[in-house]
């Protein structure tokens, strides 16, 4: 057991370097995104219930500017041994496994650039999550969906049967909350066009992704949805962070009670300090 967690620990190392790019590109807070000229045919439609829709960006050694992790781990076309959607802190892993959240459909490339889907309902709450593993080589597409979402765009509707009988769920911009996960494009590339704020609807977001505070600022801002969690130098980014900032934000608590249940969850899984993981996570402008 103790290596086994030895290994857990130094591979979190590895992951947290891997944001590293040598084609990397800062991007200040100030920088002006492109504006995006296409506007909404039609609102997003609201949900019965609320729900959350993630966007992952499986790790890929080939198409992202990382250092590689292991073959199997940055596989980006194979979400099963994914660092960030099928290995043990991967998101579908760890909220199939978690006491909070079950699994209640999965579905195979629902779209080009997505391999991957899988609904998780909370078991005390009546809460959704829908989660997304994109192809690696898809990190563009990603962030893109990730950021229109945050700006309103309508999405698909999902017809879910769950124990308590069929429900449908909007995605994209008719989530009330929105996140990101894997590694910061923004690292490595522009986008050509920013998404715009397209209503007044409130949307939370949370980026786990490297230094993500710094590269996604400007365009988030565009979006007009607001910063729940995200950070200001490399990290880790796997899924127990997200789950202790779901549980704040499902129970309501403030944006700093969320900030702290990150970094505290942080700091149980990498040994960091909790100054240190308090340092590294942020909310808000």
């Amino acid at each position: 057991m103790r290596v086994s967690i030895f290994l857990t620990l130094c591979l979190a190392a590895i992951v947290a370097s891997a944001c590293s790019s040598t084609r990397g590109r800062v991007v200040s807070e100030s920088s002006e995104p492109r504006p995006l000229v296409t506007q909404p045919v039609k609102p997003a439609a609201s949900n019965s219930v609320p729900v959350v829709h993630v966007f992952v960006a499986l790790c890929d050694n080939v198409h992202q500017g990382i250092v590689p992790v292991s073959a199997t781990l940055g596989n980006g076309d194979n979400p099963a041994t994914n660092l960030y959607w099928g290995a043990a802190f991967g998101i579908k892993t760890h909220f199939k496994k978690s006491k909070e959240w079950e699994l209640v459909a999965e579905f195979q490339n629902p779209q080009p650039a997505i391999l991957e889907r899988g609904v998780f309902r909370h078991r005390t709450r009546d809460v959704f999550m829908v989660a997304d593993a994109y192809r690696g080589r898809e990190i563009n597409r990603t962030t893109i969906d990730f950021l229109e979402a945050a700006a309103g765009k309508p999405g698909e509707e999902l017809s879910i049967n769950t124990a308590t009988g069929p429900i449908n769920l909007n995605l994209s911009g008719s989530a009330e909350l929105v996140a990101y996960v894997g590694h910061d494009g923004f690292m490595d590339f522009e986008l050509p066009v920013t998404p715009q704020k397209r209503d007044d609807r409130k949307r939370d977001a949370i980026i786990l992704a490297c230094a993500s505070k710094q590269y996604f600022s400007a365009p988030l801002r565009s979006t007009g949805a607001s910063p729940l969690l995200w950070t200001t130098n490399l990290m880790a980014p796997e899924a127990y962070i997200l789950s202790a900032a779901l549980e704040g934000w499902i129970g309501n608590e403030s944006d700093e009670q969320i900030r702290l249940r990150a970094a505290k969850a942080y700091h149980s899984y990498q040994n960091c300090g909790l100054k240190s993981a308090m340092k590294l996570f942020a909310t808000g402008w």
